[in-house]
């Protein structure tokens, strides 16, 4: 599981130990059934964020840029300001008109706005969640601080989607939207059809040249959203879609670390062809109050989904501390997740199923130890489950890698299944079998004496 701790305030979880539970017993490629598994774990390093990214300033001002400087015994906090010197010298070229400091604009004042509306649900929901943590022992005080290794980006699958599209469109009317991988080593079409991994084991398989993980009992379709039709044509209506779409801002700009997407074109998702009635519909939002408005009061209306809640996912170090300073003027240590439930263009009343559902509370928290990989969520697998009925079909949008029992689609959603995100070792079949179990083992990353649940309200 991924949960460590729950309350009414939210989730406390574990986002590498859910990965981890599904490659505990993973079939190599290219061996049988019965040959002794593989054990792969995500490597640990992704995970390993001991210290906050910005340490918290002690000035009054929090629109002055600070810098921590030790001299001596003391430690100060210091305005990293021009001095007269720098400000004398001569400037070359034309000089960039900067903003004052205590400008704000329109986009800047209506996330002021929002943070004072969630600021004290984050603090007082957070203090019990992390106090719990460090009981259990999933945080950990603070060591010596180590250089965080992010891994480099050699994944090309958004650039082969984009060359699949020079390809001719195939009749959907002859061909199947399914292929099933059964670890033969037979050619798989990754861009037309939707790829299935029925097993109950992971499995090791060589895609286009290079060696993945697939989870049990997963499907996918490695396309953009140009080419979605053998999605629509697999047949499957969802009971809960997640979507984390790739938000036009200034950093994806800068970084070029993926290919943005204008939120009008979000409107062109066939998510009306996918969603059973009563869908959950979850959208990750960054803290651009421009993206949520979109969200609650185009996208979603567009669709039908009812706005139900907004959740927050609020990203902690290792020792528990937010990875931004809470009052941070430009980054957060908090993400919006904007749920809802799928209508459609409804003229009759609701069923009687419908008013039984479990309703989405408002402002709940997951708190969870980001990974430095860019982009890379916490699973929502587990979350969600107190809102869906018994064997629900869950998809994912925008996906970046597979999850046990999901769907998922987007135009890299195998990238972090990649062997290289993992460190592999031997392993045996539980009790020395030479057959694999009938379902994947526990992983060991969580003992049961860490998951606990309290539905108490905290006294904070």
């Amino acid at each position: 599981m991924s949960i460590v701790f729950s309350n009414s305030h939210g989730w406390l979880l574990d986002q590498r130990a859910y990965i981890d539970q599904s490659y505990q017993h993973c079939l190599e490629h290219g061996k049988t059934d019965g040959i002794g598994p593989l054990k792969c774990c995500f490597k640990k390093h992704y995970f390993d964020i001991v210290k906050p990214h910005i340490l918290k300033s002690n000035t009054a001002d929090n629109n002055i840029c600070c810098r921590p400087v030790t001299a001596g015994n003391r430690n100060e906090v210091v305005p990293n300001l021009q001095t007269k010197d720098k400000e004398s010298k001569p400037c070359m070229g034309k000089k960039k008109r900067k903003r004052k400091h205590m400008e704000l604009n329109q986009g800047e004042i209506d996330l002021q706005v929002y943070h004072e509306k969630v600021r004290t649900v984050i603090l007082e929901g957070i203090a019990v969640i992390i106090e719990e943590g460090l009981s259990c022992g999933f945080f950990i005080r603070a060591e010596n601080e180590r250089k965080l290794e992010i891994p480099i980006d050699n994944s090309c699958l958004a650039d082969l989607c984009d060359m699949a599209k020079q390809l001719p469109l195939v009749d959907d009317s002859e061909q199947k939207p399914l292929q099933v991988i059964d670890g033969n080593g037979e050619p798989i079409d990754l861009f037309t059809r939707v790829t299935e991994h029925p097993g109950k084991q992971a499995r090791e398989v060589s895609l286009m040249g290079e060696r993945y993980l697939l989870p049990p009992h997963c499907s996918f379709l490695l396309s953009d959203i140009t080419r979605m039709q053998p999605l629509v044509s697999y047949g499957k209506m969802f009971d809960a879609i997640v979507l984390d779409p790739p938000w036009e801002n200034k950093s994806v700009k800068r970084s070029n670390r993926y290919s943005f997407l204008p939120s009008l074109q979000l409107k062109q998702l066939p998510l009306p062809l996918l969603s059973a009635q009563g869908c959950i519909v979850a959208t990750w939002v960054t803290n651009r109050q421009k993206h949520l408005r979109f969200v609650r009061d185009e996208l979603y209306p567009h669709w039908g989904v009812e706005v139900l809640a907004e959740w927050l996912w609020v990203k902690v170090t290792r020792s528990g501390e937010f990875v931004f300073p809470m009052d941070s003027p430009h980054k957060k240590p908090y993400e919006i997740l904007v749920l809802g439930r799928y209508r459609g263009n409804r003229t009759h009343p609701f069923s009687p199923a419908e008013t039984s559902e479990t309703c989405l509370a408002e402002l709940r928290l997951i708190v969870s130890v980001p990974s430095v990989i860019h982009s890379h969520k916490p699973p929502l697998a587990e979350v969600l489950k107190e809102y869906l009925g018994p064997d629900a079909k869950c998809l994912e949008l925008f996906a970046r890698n597979l999850q046990p029992g999901w769907t998922s689609w987007g135009n890299e959603v195998i990238k972090f299944q990649h062997l290289s995100y993992f460190d592999v070792e031997p392993a045996s079949w539980p009790d020395s079998r030479l057959s694999p179990p009938p379902a994947c083992s526990q992983s060991p990353a969580l003992k049961p004496a860490l998951m606990k649940t309290n539905e108490v309200q905290p006294q904070v």
